[in-house]
């Protein structure tokens, strides 16, 4: 693991963690094994436990709302490009009893465009993810859908607002490395048991998918330089 204990480079991150009562490695090592791995904040409690360390379940939950937001941060700065043929769907992720929506899009290879949970699955919300994708990573030549309607609409409505020429094909087989990527992510998140509210879940949820494309080898790291997924997490902290 890095080593923090002479500076902590990343200032905003020394904003939300203004009294460290636990060394940092610590710290990190509960929040990458709770998005990394399909654990229970009482599975981390006890493994800490086995290694001298006492800390509470629901202090794992906190030291995570608040690395979570500022890692995925940093992860999006040094996202590598991904290809132009995008895959776009959604999936469905448990929130206060209710069943919300996670949208998601992986290009021909399966490296992870982009993510985004909402509260309904329409119009509105397909459009809000396309444009974010296309924010981080430019127009795509083409999108492979299925026969969502809401999709369809918002890929016609992205097209014609920014005069774009982007390929629409409805294909539920070719659209099948989408749905097999999605169950990476359901995989971690049902130890979980479901979230308490939205706004915890859209930061759980960024940190799973955070850790799920470091493991695709989709940070970029400096050139010649060989490290481990859990090393690459540890370095979005400096």
């Amino acid at each position: 693991m890095l080593d923090f204990r002479q500076s902590l480079i990343n200032s905003t991150l020394r904003k939300v963690l203004k009294r460290l009562h636990y060394p940092l490695e610590v710290m990190l090592t509960c929040v990458r094994w709770y998005v990394a791995y399909p654990l229970s904040l009482r599975h981390i409690e006890e493994m800490m436990q086995e290694r001298g360390v006492f800390v509470d379940h629901v202090t794992v939950h906190r030291w995570a709302i608040k690395v979570l937001p500022v890692l995925a941060a940093v992860f999006r700065r040094r996202k590598r490009p991904v290809g132009r043929s995008w895959r776009m769907d959604e999936t469905y992720i448990k929130v206060s009893g209710q069943w919300k929506y996670l949208y998601r899009a992986v290009d021909r290879a399966g490296d992870a465009v982009d993510f985004l949970l909402t509260a309904k699955r329409d119009l509105a919300a397909a459009r809000r993810f396309l444009e974010r994708a296309i924010n981080l990573h430019d127009v795509p030549e083409k999108i492979t859908i299925d026969k969502s309607g809401a999709n369809t609409a918002a890929i016609e409505r992205v097209k014609a607002d920014a005069c774009v020429d982007i390929l629409m094909r409805q294909n539920k087989y070719l659209n099948n490395i989408v749905e097999q990527d999605h169950r990476a992510i359901k995989r971690i998140t049902r130890p979980m048991l479901g979230f308490k509210s939205f706004w915890s879940a859209r930061i759980i949820i960024a940190g799973i998918e955070t850790m799920h494309m470091i493991r695709k080898g989709q940070l970029g790291c400096p050139e010649g330089q060989t490290m481990s997924a859990a090393q690459q997490f540890y370095s979005l902290a400096a």
